[in-house]
C-alpha cells in the first residue's frame, strides 16, 4: 500500500490533475494507492472570503460563490469532454448546499467556528469527488471514500482534535475489504463523535495524510506539491538553491517553522512516532528525486542543511534596571502574550538580566504592546522598567542543521559573513541543542543575507561579486571587454562569479539584478535610462547585491565625492580616479576610515602606476614592518611617451597631439603636462606611506611656457605649443648638450615631496624608460643600498583597465 497526498497546486487546474491521475496510474501498476487531495488551488481561501462577505452582510459573497462555481465546472468539462453529466449534475447539488449555507450566514450575519468548518469542507469534497470520477470516467479502478466516514475527531471546530482510537480501526476496517487499486480521500475533512462536521486546522491535507499512513504502517509517505522537495534555502530569492536529497524530522521541522513552506511540522506527527519516511515529491516533474525526511541525519556532509526565513516579525524588547535578579519578569510577560493568543516565534534574554527580546508576527503587535504597558504599568510609572521597544519591518534568518554542534566556527562565520555586507543584526537565539541559530535582520537585508550565506555555506567555494561601473569610455570599455572575456576563467579556476550589475555613462545607465549580458551591452546602454550620479547609486543601494563594488573610471570630481556614500553602504570602491586620494588629507584619511568601519575595501592601485602594483608592493612593505625613507619615480606614462618622442627633428605641437591620439593624456593635456598629475601621483604614495601631506605643500616646478601655464583652454594651449616652440627646443637641446635625457621626476624624500623635469644621464634607472614605461624606486630602511624597482607600461586603456580588474580579483580572492 501507497499513501500520497497531493495539494491545492498540485490539483489547482485540469492540466495539474492530469498530471496527478497519471502519477497514480503509474503507481497502481505496483500496488494499492491511497491519495489524499487538497482543495482546487484558491478554493479555501475564496470560501472564507464568501464566508466573511456574507457575515459582513456584503454581497460581493455571491460573486464569489460565481467564482468558486465556474473554477469548478471549467475543471470538469476540460477533465471529461466527453461525458461529464452525472460529474457536473452531483457539483451542481453540492454546490447549491454551499449557495444555501452561505445566504444562511448572510441572514443571520454570524459565521460560528462550527459554521465554518461546514463552510470550507466544501473545497476537498468537491475536488476529490471530481478527481475519482474522472478517474473512474477513465477506466482506471478508482472510488472515493469519504474521509469524514474515517477520521473522528472531538468538536474543537477549525482544529479539531483526533481520536486515534477510533479513526485507527476506521481506516484498518475500510482498506481491508477496499477492492479499488486507487481511493480518492478528501484531506482536511473529518467527523466529531457526534457527527459534526469538523476539520484538522492549517495543514490539514497532509495531517490526514499521516493519519492514514501511520494506521496503515506503510514504509514511506509522499508528499506531492510544486517544488522538488526542501531546498537549502527560498529558490526565489536565491537562483542557486537546490533541493536537499535527504534531511532528519528535526532539520525538516526547523526549516519548516523558520518559513519553509513544504511542509507544517506538527501535522506530519503520527508518521514521525512510528519512523515513516516523508517523501516530498514535484508534481510538475516528478522523476525529480525530491526530498526524504527520515529519523536520522544523513547524506550531505555540510554542518548546516539548510537556511529559513521568517518575514514580517517584529522584535519587543522589555528593559530596566528594575529587572535585574527580580523573578517574575519572563512569566509575566509569556502570560500576558498568551492570554492574548500571541505566538513568541524568538526569545533572547540578556545574562544581565536586564532586557529580554521578542519576536512575533508583526500583525500582532499593537495588542502586544497596550498588553504589555498594562501588565507591567505600575513598574514603568515607578521607573523601573521602560514602556515597551517596538521595531517592525524585520524578519528572521535561520542556519539548520543536526551536525552543527559538532563543527566549531559556524555561528561565527555566519555572523562574520552578514557584517562583511553591512547587515545589521538585531537580535540572535541559540539553543543549546545547537540544531539552530536565528538572527533577526531588516525586511530588507532578506535576500542579500540569503544569497550571501548560500554562497557561504553550500556552494563551492565560489564567491559572486556585483560590480556598478560608470564611466564607459575609453578604459571603461577595455574593461567590460576584459570581464566578458575573462568570466568563464574566473568562475572556473579562481572560483569568483562576477557580474556587471549596473554601467553608467554620462547620458544613460542601465542595471541588471542578475547580471547585465555583456555581449550586447552598448546597445543597452544606449537605450537605458537618463544617467544621474545620485540615481546611480541609489540604485545600487536599493539592489542591495552582496559583494557589491562600484568602479569609478572617470577624472570626475563629483562622482569621487560620492565614494563615502558608497563605504557607508558597504560598497567596496575600486577607482583609477585620482581626486579622491588626492583631495584634502582629512578626506582621504575619511574615507580610509569608513573602509575599516563598514568592511568595504577602498582600493586605487591604478592611481599611480596603471596596471603596475605600485601601492600594493608599497602596502605590504609598510605592512611587514619595513619604512620608506625615499622615493623617485617616473610615475607619468604620459610625459614618458612625450619625451621619448620629442627630438629636434619634431614638433612639441605634434607629439603632444600624437600622445592625446593614442590614449595617453586626458582630453585636456594641461592635466598631464603641468605636472598636477603626477603631483597627485606623489602625493597619493606619501600618504600610503605614512605622511600626512596636501597638494600644496609639493614643490611643482612647471616646465611649460609662461603662456601655456596661463592658457584659458585647450585650443588656446595648444596654439602656445606652436608659438613657443622654441621653449621646449631650448629644453630639448640642454639635455643632449649634457648627454641626457628629459624625463618628469617625482621625489619623495624626508618628508618633502617635488615634481619637475629633469636631465637625466646614461646610465641612470630612469635612463632607458621606453615609450609610456613608469618606473618606481623604494628606498627603505631593509632596501637601503639597493632600491626596490618596479617597472613597465603606466599608461594606456588596456593597462590600466587591467589594473581595474586587478583589484576586483583582489577583492573576490579576500
Amino acid at each position: 500500500m501507497k499513501v500520497l497526498k497531493f495539494g491545492g497546486t498540485s490539483v489547482g487546474s485540469s492540466k495539474n490533475i492530469n498530471r496527478v491521475i497519471n502519477i497514480l496510474d503509474a503507481y497502481s501498476k505496483d500496488s494499492n494507492v491511497v491519495c489524499v487531495v487538497s482543495a482546487v488551488g484558491g478554493i479555501t481561501d475564496k470560501l472564507l472570503l464568501a464566508g466573511q462577505q456574507a457575515q459582513n452582510k456584503d454581497e460581493a459573497f455571491k460573486d464569489t460563490f460565481d467564482i468558486i462555481k465556474n473554477s469548478h465546472f471549467s475543471i470538469i468539462k476540460e477533465l471529461n469532454p466527453n461525458g461529464n453529466s452525472s460529474i457536473l449534475s452531483f457539483v451542481e447539488e453540492r454546490l447549491e448546499a454551499l449557495k444555501s449555507l452561505l445566504e444562511g450566514i448572510y441572514l443571520i450575519n454570524e459565521l460560528s467556528p462550527k459554521t465554518s468548518d461546514k463552510l470550507v469542507s466544501f473545497g476537498e469534497l468537491l475536488s476529490s469527488f471530481i478527481i475519482a470520477e474522472t478517474m473512474k470516467n477513465r477506466g482506471l479502478s478508482a472510488e472515493r471514500k469519504n474521509s469524514q466516514e474515517l477520521v473522528v475527531t472531538n468538536s474543537n471546530f477549525t482544529k479539531a482534535e483526533v481520536y486515534f482510537k477510533d479513526t485507527n480501526k476506521n481506516i484498518i476496517d475500510y482498506f481491508k475489504s477496499a477492492a479499488q487499486k486507487i481511493t480518492i480521500l478528501p484531506g482536511f475533512v473529518a467527523n466529531s463523535a457526534n457527527g459534526e462536521q469538523t476539520t484538522l486546522g492549517r495543514g490539514g491535507s497532509d495531517f490526514s495524510a499521516a493519519i492514514v499512513a501511520a494506521a496503515l504502517h506503510v514504509k514511506q509517505l509522499e508528499i506531492w506539491t510544486d517544488v522538488s522537495g526542501m531546498f537549502t534555502t527560498n529558490p526565489k530569492l536565491v537562483k542557486q538553491a537546490y533541493p536537499i536529497e535527504t534531511i532528519s524530522y528535526q532539520e525538516a521541522m526547523e526549516l519548516s517553522h523558520f518559513g519553509a513552506k513544504v511542509l507544517y511540522p506538527p501535522t506530519v506527527q503520527p508518521v514521525l512516532d512510528l519512523d515513516i519516511p516523508i517523501h516530498i515529491k514535484n508534481t510538475m516533474d516528478p522523476e525529480a528525486v525530491g526530498t526524504i525526511i527520515s529519523k536520522d541525519a544523513n547524506g550531505s556532509s555540510s554542518p548546516v542543511k539548510g537556511i529559513s526565513n521568517i518575514s514580517n516579525i517584529a522584535l519587543l524588547t522589555l528593559q530596566g534596571t528594575g529587572m535585574v535578579g527580580i523573578p517574575g519578569f519572563s512569566r509575566r510577560l509569556f502570560e500576558t502574550l498568551s492570554n492574548e493568543k500571541i505566538n513568541v516565534i524568538l526569545i533572547t534574554q540578556a545574562s544581565s538580566e536586564h532586557s529580554i527580546c521578542l519576536g512575533i508576527e508583526e500583525k500582532d503587535v499593537e495588542i502586544a504592546k497596550t498588553a504589555i504597558d498594562i501588565t507591567f504599568e505600575n513598574e514603568i510609572e515607578l521607573h523601573k522598567i521602560d514602556p515597551i521597544i517596538v521595531e517592525t519591518n524585520l524578519s528572521i534568518i535561520a542556519l539548520v542543521g543536526e551536525n552543527m554542534k559538532n563543527h566549531q566556527g559556524i555561528s561565527g562565520k555566519m555572523f562574520s559573513t552578514l557584517g562583511k555586507n553591512n547587515i545589521n543584526i538585531r537580535a540572535i537565539a541559540q539553543g543549546a541543542s545547537e540544531k539552530n541559530i536565528s538572527a533577526v535582520i531588516d525586511e530588507t537585508d532578506v535576500k542579500k543575507a540569503l544569497n550571501t550565506l548560500h554562497e557561504a555555506f553550500f556552494e563551492t567555494m565560489t564567491k559572486q561579486l556585483n560590480v556598478f561601473i560608470t564611466g564607459v569610455g575609453n578604459v571603461g570599455e577595455k574593461l567590460v571587454e576584459q570581464i566578458h572575456q575573462q568570466k568563464k576563467y574566473l568562475k572556473e579556476n579562481l572560483k569568483i562569479n562576477l557580474r556587471v550589475a549596473g554601467l553608467s555613462n554620462s547620458r544613460t545607465m542601465i542595471f541588471g539584478e542578475s547580471g547585465i549580458a555583456l555581449k550586447n551591452w552598448k546597445e543597452q546602454l544606449a537605450n537605458g535610462e537618463k544617467a544621474s550620479l545620485e540615481g546611480f547609486f541609489e540604485k545600487a543601494k536599493a539592489l542591495n547585491l552582496r559583494n557589491s563594488i562600484f568602479v569609478d573610471v572617470t577624472a570626475n570630481k563629483d562622482i569621487a565625492g560620492l565614494y563615502a556614500k558608497y563605504l557607508r553602504e558597504s560598497i567596496a570602491v575600486v577607482a583609477c580616479n585620482k581626486i579622491a586620494c588626492s583631495s584634502e588629507f582629512n578626506n582621504y584619511k575619511e574615507l580610509k576610515r569608513l573602509s575599516l568601519k563598514y568592511n568595504a575595501p577602498y582600493l586605487f592601485e591604478t592611481n599611480v602606476g596603471a596596471g603596475l602594483p605600485i601601492i600594493d608592493t608599497l602596502n605590504n612593505l609598510i605592512a611587514s614592518g619595513d619604512k620608506v625613507t625615499s622615493i623617485q619615480a617616473v610615475l607619468s606614462g604620459s610625459l614618458n611617451y612625450v619625451f621619448n618622442n620629442f627630438n629636434d627633428t619634431t614638433k612639441f605641437y605634434d607629439v603632444v597631439k600624437q600622445a592625446g591620439a593614442e590614449g595617453y593624456t586626458e582630453p585636456d593635456p594641461r592635466i598631464d603636462l603641468s605636472g598636477v598629475d603626477v603631483a597627485r601621483k606623489i602625493l597619493i604614495l606619501a600618504r600610503e606611506s605614512g605622511v600626512a601631506m596636501n597638494l600644496e605643500d609639493i614643490e611643482n616646478t612647471p616646465f611649460l611656457s609662461p603662456s601655456g601655464l596661463k592658457s584659458d583652454s585647450v585650443d588656446d594651449f595648444y596654439d602656445t605649443l606652436i608659438a613657443d616652440e622654441a621653449h621646449y627646443q631650448s629644453l630639448y637641446a640642454s639635455a643632449k648638450a649634457n648627454n641626457c635625457q628629459l624625463k618628469y621626476v617625482a621625489k619623495f624624500d624626508d618628508g618633502k615631496a617635488s615634481v619637475s623635469l629633469q636631465e637625466i644621464p646614461e646610465g641612470h634607472p630612469f635612463s632607458n624608460l621606453e615609450g609610456s614605461d613608469n618606473i618606481v624606486m623604494f628606498y627603505t630602511q631593509r632596501y637601503s643600498q639597493q632600491p626596490m624597482i618596479i617597472k613597465g607600461a603606466g599608461a594606456g586603456a588596456d593597462v590600466t583597465a587591467s589594473g581595474l580588474f586587478a583589484d576586483i580579483i583582489r577583492l573576490g580572492n579576500d
